[in-house]
């Protein structure tokens, strides 16, 4: 094949290899060496330059070529655009090899010793007192958590299974039902009020994530927070949704 000289100073090829299954596509300089060239490709592929056999192919995959001069320059051979470059390794590697990640050996540190280094982000957050390394902050939070749940226990004490009553949540008109539950739940924390709704104007039967805390039809049920509930004489009202 006569080797022809090429004056555009870059070229967009594809990389393939006898050790994976997959392409990449690069754009390198045609005033490479070859030996420079394989240089390149070791992070590509991951064979060593020295086990590499270089082959040239065309857009439409026609073999053109080896690349066998270590001293010739890339853009000494017919490579443009599009061209296939494939790497037919020699070290031993086995097809695959480079691609399983389970056979890689993973490095571990132990607890202890990762508390010790001082370029971590956990050494970081606590020299700079972050996050929950803060114990002012956290203490604060804490303090902070139990007294709502205080407030919140305060609350749902005055609440009476059986009772009327009337919700009023922000950004809601007031509903009316009856209470079925009063106390602490699985899905969130905090004291929280079961409500039978006289109208399916809640989102549920009495039940969340597969508990069930009372017993209603289904869009009957909802949970709210005792703040927004008062109990006392509220007789049913017709909301007119039967004739909807």
């Amino acid at each position: 094949m006569e080797v022809t000289g090429v004056t555009a100073p870059t070229v967009t090829i594809f990389i393939s290899s006898s050790l994976n299954s997959f392409r990449s596509e690069k754009r390198y300089s045609r005033s490479l060496t070859i030996a420079e060239f394989k240089c390149k490709l070791e992070l590509v592929v991951g064979s060593p330059a020295s086990c590499m056999e270089l082959e040239l192919y065309g857009a439409d995959d026609k073999f053109y070529s080896k690349l066998d001069q270590e001293d010739a320059l890339l853009g000494s051979y017919p490579v443009d655009d599009g061209c296939r470059i494939h790497v037919i390794d020699h070290s031993g590697a086995r097809l695959g090899e480079y691609e399983d990640v389970a056979r890689v050996e993973k490095y571990k540190i132990s607890q202890e010793a990762y508390d010790q280094r001082q370029d971590t982000v956990r050494s970081f957050l606590k020299r700079s007192k972050l996050g929950r390394y803060n114990e002012e902050e956290r203490a604060q939070q804490e303090a902070e958590a139990a007294q709502r749940l205080a407030e919140e226990k305060a609350q749902a004490s005055a609440i009476s299974v059986g009772s009327r009553c009337e919700v009023r949540a922000p950004g809601q008109s007031p509903r009316r039902g009856t209470v079925m539950y009063v106390g602490l739940t699985d899905f969130k924390p905090g004291y929280w009020i079961g409500i039978r709704y006289d109208e399916p104007l809640g989102k549920n039967d009495g039940s969340v994530n597969g508990k069930r805390y009372f017993e209603c039809q289904a869009k009957y049920g909802a949970f709210v927070k005792p703040s927004v509930v008062t109990v006392g004489d509220f007789p049913e009202e017709d909301y007119g949704l039967d004739e909807m």
